[in-house]
């Protein structure tokens, strides 16, 4: 993995433009987090001392539409980029109990900021960017901080098994970016598939592998909650 001061993701530029463009192309981004907020609700909900990590929490969206749904004990959030946990506090300002931490996944696996476990562990269009071995080492941090009874849920980009299935569901993106962009931006947006495959910061895994990965590190009740394309939600409990 390209280490994350070297990657887009350290720019301005680009953290600026995610936060204002991500809706119009990332598919059912929306529904992806209803989805989240629905298995929290279904499965922790009921424990009123659940305390919540986001690892690459971004702008803190996800922290976000939880809090007007539920009322963990509290959320921890945690970003490689300085700037996104700056929009994160702003968005967050005067909500629940938060605890912010500036920190890569390399820092997190090599010196450890962490010294509790947690009754979800959510994580978003982050995880892509490791190779499979290191996914499988932060997929086993992540149940090495998980509480008994515990969950973890994932949302990210998955490879496909095949060039024709990965052709159709890059289709699938184009069509979606050409619908729900504005019209001044759509140009501009209808590029990023294209970037998505070129950019070898990329290295997603199939959706297959890391589901065995997570049972291998020892998590149970694994699936695949929602899927679109390439996009998809998974995880399992502790």
């Amino acid at each position: 993995m390209t280490k994350f001061e070297e990657s887009q993701w350290s720019t301005s530029e680009f953290s600026q433009n995610y936060r204002h463009d991500a809706n119009m192309y990332l598919p059912f981004r929306s529904c992806f987090i209803e989805i989240a907020k629905s298995f929290y609700g279904h499965f922790i909900s009921r424990n009123t001392e659940a305390e919540v990590l986001d690892l690459g929490c971004g702008d803190g969206l996800f922290a976000h539409e939880l809090l007007q749904s539920y009322t963990p004990a509290k959320i921890t959030l945690v970003d490689g980029s300085a700037e996104m946990l700056t929009a994160a506090k702003t968005r967050l300002a005067g909500q629940a109990d938060l605890n912010f931490i500036q920190a890569t996944f390399q820092d997190m696996l090599i010196n450890d900021p962490l010294r509790q476990t947690f009754d979800c562990i959510f994580s978003s269009l982050a995880i892509h960017h490791l190779p499979f071995a290191e996914k499988k080492n932060l997929y086993a941090y992540i149940y090495r901080h998980l509480s008994s009874g515990g969950h973890f849920v994932h949302y990210d980009v998955v490879l496909p098994p095949d060039g024709k299935l990965e052709k159709w569901y890059l289709s699938l993106w184009y069509q979606w970016i050409h619908e729900h962009s504005e019209e001044e931006r759509r140009e501009r947006l209808l590029s990023i598939p294209e970037q998505y495959k070129e950019n070898q910061d990329n290295i997603p895994d199939t959706l297959e592998v890391q589901l065995e990965a997570l049972k291998d590190v020892g998590f149970n009740t694994v699936d695949c909650y929602f899927k679109y394309g390439i996009f998809a939600l998974f995880g399992g409990g502790r």
